[in-house]
């Protein structure tokens, strides 16, 4: 009975079917088809047969996947509108496991998985890791230009959050991990100055924070153990934001974590990007944040911040994984693990 429980003979599945595991924010509409928008978002499934398709649909034609068939990645370009994908083709019959990965940004485009199809049967989807992660963040968090090439234009194609600092420390730590991120937002406002557009305080709440409708986060489908924030760089680049300002609004963001994630600690940090004047300001502005909100479940941990390169500003794989480096032991410390 065991081994019936485990296969699936159907050999279409609809995307939210129990045999596709899913980590990150995601909305499951009515026909059984997954939306989604934040980079990171994964759907891991196991089957056996010799190929698999999927049926997938784009806001546009700026989302990429990365997909992983038994281990070796391919970097995929989705089209505008509702496609079939092919998975993997011309495979050894026999068990194999999928991995998909949403490499691009809310501001990219949105993208949805709808079905899955093989010619074998389904496996019972694999057991995500016990452990839980949060980061908070802006384009550093959304592994930003960590695939770039000189002489290209920077875009989406860039994007690698499989490269990023959080996932890369999430999979060091055995953990599921979710990233909140958007490319160009702060705390309060934006890189351009706004704080008519969404920032880290409203996106926060979001599922697929799409405009001009965004799909609202249900915090209780998700339980973090830790929660990173690591914003602050856009508030920074029209000049150093407002003391007062800036703290209360930072108190407000902590307490609502506090609130939604009682089993949570929470930690805040200066991000990858950050130096010199700017990079203290903002320690000063967490070490503020720290002191008021007063609570044994909030505490600062310290990032360095790196130059990119002479093709991007944002941090480069390597750097990427030295913020690991920064990071990890000190999230160690805090979760004890």
């Amino acid at each position: 009975m065991g081994i019936f429980a485990a296969v699936a003979l159907a050999a279409s599945i609809v995307a939210a079917d129990p045999h596709v595991a899913r980590m990150g924010r995601v909305e499951v509409v009515a026909d059984g088809g997954v939306r989604f928008s934040y980079p990171g978002v994964s759907f891991f499934m196991n089957f056996e047969g010799t190929r698999l398709s999927a049926v997938a649909q784009a806001s546009g034609d700026q989302s990429y996947l990365d997909v992983i068939v038994d281990g070796a990645p391919r970097k995929v370009r989705l089209a505008s509108g509702r496609q079939t994908l092919s998975v993997a083709d011309g495979l050894a019959p026999g068990k194999h496991t999928v991995e998909i990965v949403n490499r691009s940004e809310t501001w990219q485009g949105s993208a949805a998985l709808l079905s899955f199809d093989t010619d074998g049967e389904w496996r019972a989807a694999p057991a995500l890791p016990a452990r839980k992660l949060l980061l908070l963040g802006d384009s550093v968090t959304c592994g930003a230009s960590i695939d770039r090439v000189a002489g290209e234009k920077a875009g989406a194609s860039w994007a690698n959050p499989r490269a990023s600092y959080g996932m890369l420390m999430a999979q060091q730590l055995n953990a599921q991990v979710q990233l909140v991120c958007y490319g160009g937002r702060g705390l309060i406002r934006t890189w351009e100055g706004k704080t008519n557009e969404l920032n880290l305080i409203d996106y926060y709440g979001m599922a697929l924070p799409t405009q001009p409708t965004a799909t609202p986060w249900n915090q209780k489908d998700y339980r973090p153990d830790a929660i990173l924030v690591a914003i602050g760089t856009n508030d920074m680049t029209t000049g150093i934001p407002e003391r007062e300002q800036y703290v209360q609004a930072y108190v407000k963001l902590v307490h609502t974590l506090l609130q939604d994630h009682p089993q949570a600690q929470i930690m805040l940090t200066e991000g990858g990007i950050l130096r010199d004047e700017k990079h203290d300001a903002l320690s000063g502005y967490i070490a503020e944040t720290v002191r008021r909100v007063d609570n044994k479940r909030v505490s600062a941990i310290a990032s360095t911040g790196y130059p990119g390169d002479a093709l991007d500003g944002h941090p480069t794989r390597e750097q990427n994984i030295s913020i690991v480096n920064d990071l990890l032991p000190q999230v160690r410390a805090v979760m004890h693990w």
